[in-house]
């Protein structure tokens, strides 16, 4: 029962994982290929320096088997690079569906609560979340970037984080990141942070915009645990992965 576990866990691990074994394997197949020819290049030429040949083809007959294992080792390096692009690729197709999926449930979701209890109570229930994002949330010192004087604190909870800013700022931000949405088929969400002039993150070039959804911020104002004015800034339609793939 436990070396089924065993094998059960090793299974799982390595299909979890598997991206990066094939990429490691790759790696080493890089490093060991290059070594293994070197090896087999100064083995043919102690071989050819020995034995008088005529022909490129005798040449090849006498040390063709000294460059074998160096040509197995470049195919499985060759192999397990192409299938772990293949695996990567694949996974982040089906994470970009399953993203499609739930963000139109969420959306026909809202719609129907929208519907039930009217834009008003929606936005109480909202401002509750947001109030309570911020509450779970204390924010030090440490955690604001200052942009400029005379702003709001506001609260970013796709990437939990403070900063301040104004109103006026981030809708400029946003128009002109629109506009070049329109241009450019897509922008990510760090052409909304360089354009607010905000910190980019890792987060914001892998998620972003495209022609199927602008950005549109959403704010609830909110107090903070030492009763100051904040902002939490969301967006009506979520940046999403793969928006650079749009095709129009």
């Amino acid at each position: 029962m436990n070396i089924k576990n065993i094998l059960r866990t090793s299974e799982r691990f390595v299909g979890n994982n598997s991206p990066a074994i094939l990429t490691g394997i790759g790696v080493a197949g890089t490093v060991a290929t290059a070594v293994l020819t070197g090896k087999a290049s100064v083995r043919a030429h102690e071989i050819l320096r020995e034995e008088t040949l005529e022909t490129p083809q005798d040449k090849v007959k006498l040390v063709w088997k000294e460059f074998v294992p160096p040509v197995l080792v470049g195919s499985v390096t060759i192999t397990s690079i192409v299938f772990a692009n293949r695996i990567g690729t694949r996974r982040a197709a089906a994470l970009a569906a399953a993203y499609s999926v739930s963000e139109k449930a969420f959306s026909e979701y809202k719609e129907k609560v929208v519907e039930k209890i009217g834009e008003k109570k929606e936005q109480v229930i909202k401002d509750e979340v947001a109030q309570k994002k911020v509450l779970d949330k204390p924010q030090k010192s440490s955690d604001v970037i200052v942009v400029g004087d005379n702003e709001i604190l506001v609260y970013e909870p796709l990437n939990d984080r403070y900063f301040k800013s104004t109103m006026e700022r981030l809708m400029q931000a946003q128009n002109k990141v629109n506009h070049e949405r329109l241009n450019q088929n897509y922008i990510s969400l760090n052409d909304f942070y360089n354009a607010a002039g905000l910190k980019t993150t890792g987060m914001g070039e892998q998620l972003g915009w495209n022609l199927d959804h602008e950005l549109e911020l959403d704010f609830s104002t909110v107090l903070t645990e030492d009763n100051r004015p904040c902002l939490v800034m969301g967006y009506v339609f979520p940046p999403k992965p793969d928006y650079y793939r749009f095709r129009g």
